[in-house]
């Protein structure tokens, strides 16, 4: 006996799209290890060929492409240079996966953000605003070809706020999801990453855990109610131990599930359909 026939509709019966992440690719400032969030910087020779690259994975992967109205970029160059080499120059620019807001860390890499602060400094740990204020201002920034890019050091945002934002993207495309598209989002690697968290309902700084190189992509989707990564470029090996293990503690602490509302073992549904 069908769904239908035990009363169910024709929407019901869709399965619902995937949602793929693609990082941008390589940057001057992601090889030198530079804090990359708002600054408008281009795409290297190298990540223009890693764009592409990317364009003919996507295709090999999902053949039939996807529907005008379901791919987004980031606002910023590199991820709309990614999206056109690629071969996915019919996208909308969504707000809400702009690069995690590093404010005072902006432009500098760990080791410099840490002797200014005068401690060990960690974006996940500590955020931004941990830095002093002493760090915020504008400057350029000279790239090798010569081209000048302006760079603002303010307050910036925590991981929570950059967290909240994902949400509203995945809001913005849950309709076009459940309608049974698959959708494509190109933007960077931290807030893909913590859009993944918020995809679990997890706490966003399980996102640490998470690997995404450049010009690589994810693929997010639902699996009996749940929803899991179906397909993570690079997942730390530590992820999925470490993942159950938070869960398994707060169970027994009586803390609770793990950044949801939903069941410990539910969450650990997200990591089981996980494969290379």
């Amino acid at each position: 006996m069908t769904e239908t026939q035990l009363g169910g509709n024709a929407a019901s019966a869709i399965t619902p799209g995937r949602l793929v992440l693609l990082r941008h690719g390589q940057t001057v400032w992601s090889e030198s290890g530079q804090h990359t969030g708002r600054t408008n910087i281009p795409l290297t020779d190298i990540g223009c060929d890693q764009a592409r690259a990317a364009g003919e994975r996507l295709r090999e992967a999902f053949p039939q492409g996807f529907a005008q109205g379901c791919m987004f970029a980031s606002p910023l160059r590199r991820a709309q240079q990614t999206a056109q080499l690629a071969g996915y120059g019919d996208f909308k620019v969504l707000p809400e996966i702009a690069e995690w807001d590093y404010g005072r860390a902006e432009g500098r890499t760990r080791q410099d953000v840490s002797a200014a602060g005068g401690f060990a400094w960690d974006v996940w740990r500590d955020g931004p605003q941990a830095l002093p204020e002493s760090l915020e201002g504008d400057w350029i920034e000279t790239l090798p070809n010569g081209e000048q890019v302006p760079v603002h050091n303010g307050p910036g945002e925590t991981v929570e706020e950059a967290a909240a934002r994902t949400r509203e993207a995945i809001a913005t495309v849950k309709p076009l999801l459940d309608a049974g598209n698959d959708v494509l989002l190109v933007a960077h690697a931290h807030v893909l990453r913590i859009l993944t968290s918020q995809w679990l309902g997890v706490d966003p700084h399980f996102a640490r855990l998470l690997r995404l190189d450049t010009a690589h992509y994810c693929v997010l989707s639902q699996y009996k109610g749940d929803n899991v990564i179906e397909y993570f470029a690079a997942l730390s090996p530590t992820c999925f131990r470490e993942f159950q293990s938070e869960c398994f503690k707060r169970k027994n602490s009586g803390a609770g599930t793990f950044g949801s509302d939903n069941t410990s073992q539910r969450k650990a549904k997200a990591f089981r359909s996980y494969k290379k």
